[in-house]
């Protein structure tokens, strides 16, 4: 009620009526009631501070008691940004919600990187705990390096009602590959970035967004990290990609004009591609596919770093540090010339 990335909890009245607001606390609220429904377990976070429990009487302006805190020295001891939520008008005029993370200061060079969220469907510019919390946690460090950076709740992203989630039926990597362009220009104009030094990040659907990026606005991103990659939609999930591009069988076209492996010929600028040899999710061999195509193409300027022991969600942190020490040097190499 008070923004699509803030979360409460109210108590309806059966005979209708205005809500009664239970909790307080800015930022994502997750409650449970207790058998007696005279207390409040909430589980609250905000964009900078990480889940903690806490008790409150159930009722409406009542206190709320912390009663673990389960953040370490280590995490207390850094400045985390609270990156502020802006939003600006797509081409098609929508609202586009998003988070900027802002440099103290900017490299000379004015650069900018576009995260971009997974699962397509996923809720990420709110004002709770990210489950990218890793990202976040990279996200401040480019920053922390003269980098604007920008997360994008793109087209068909949850949180923002029907029209919204179903607005990239039969194209994925159209109108949510356009909000992130839009984004691009949001950032030049109001930051004054460089268009020139504009590069991409993101795992999965993330991932696929970056390749489509890379292979169809080849002049808007310069280069871009794509992690755990949908290189051909007709490869994936049936069950998710039928909903959204009906079956292979029946409407070819939605799939070929949503599949990066067919716009390969397109890249001009420096891809990184990352995948876990395991992953069970988005298969290996797609991303082996996808490195055929461009060996057969003759494209220079991209590395493929495959990582043996793991599946779609990394586990190792060996392996999370050798993946963004590789996204933080493409950066460093191509973004600040």
């Amino acid at each position: 009620m008070e923004h699509p990335g803030i979360t409460h909890f109210y108590k309806i009245h059966f005979g209708g009526g205005t809500p009664d607001q239970l909790t307080s606390m800015r930022g994502g609220n997750g409650v449970s009631l207790s058998p007696d429904e005279k207390w409040l377990a909430i589980r609250y976070s905000y964009s900078n501070k990480p889940w903690e429990l806490y008790v409150q009487p159930n009722k409406p302006g009542a206190k709320a008691l912390k009663i673990t805190n389960s953040v370490s020295d280590e995490y207390n001891s850094y400045p985390w940004r609270d990156a502020p939520i802006i939003t600006f008008k797509n081409r098609y005029g929508s609202n586009v919600y998003a988070r900027v993370y802002e440099p103290k200061t900017p490299d000379p060079t004015k650069p900018a990187v576009i995260f971009v969220h997974g699962a397509g469907y996923l809720q990420n510019v709110t004002y709770s705990w990210s489950y990218y919390f890793r990202e976040f946690m990279f996200n401040n460090m480019l920053a922390d390096n003269g980098y604007y950076v920008m997360d994008i709740d793109y087209t068909a992203s949850a949180g923002y009602g029907r029209d919204w989630r179903t607005g990239i039926y039969r194209h994925m990597g159209g109108k949510d590959l356009s909000d992130q362009v839009d984004g691009v220009k949001y950032l030049v104009d109001k930051y004054g970035v460089n268009p020139k030094h504009v590069g991409m990040y993101g795992g999965s659907y993330g991932g696929f967004m970056t390749l489509m990026a890379l292979f169809t606005e080849p002049d808007v991103f310069t280069s871009g990290a794509a992690i755990r990659s949908v290189t051909d939609w007709a490869h994936y999930n049936h069950g998710y990609t039928d909903e959204i591009l009906n079956e292979p069988y029946n409407d070819e076209k939605a799939y070929r004009q949503s599949s990066p492996i067919y716009f390969a010929n397109g890249l001009k600028g420096n891809l990184l591609m990352l995948h876990g040899m395991v992953d069970q999710n988005v298969n290996f061999q797609d991303i082996v596919r996808l490195t055929q195509k461009l060996i057969e193409l003759h494209k220079d300027n991209w590395w493929l770093a495959p990582y043996p022991v793991e599946d779609h969600g990394f586990e190792e942190p060996s392996s999370w540090t050798d993946e963004y020490k590789r996204i933080f040097k493409l950066f460093e190499e191509t973004l600040k010339k």
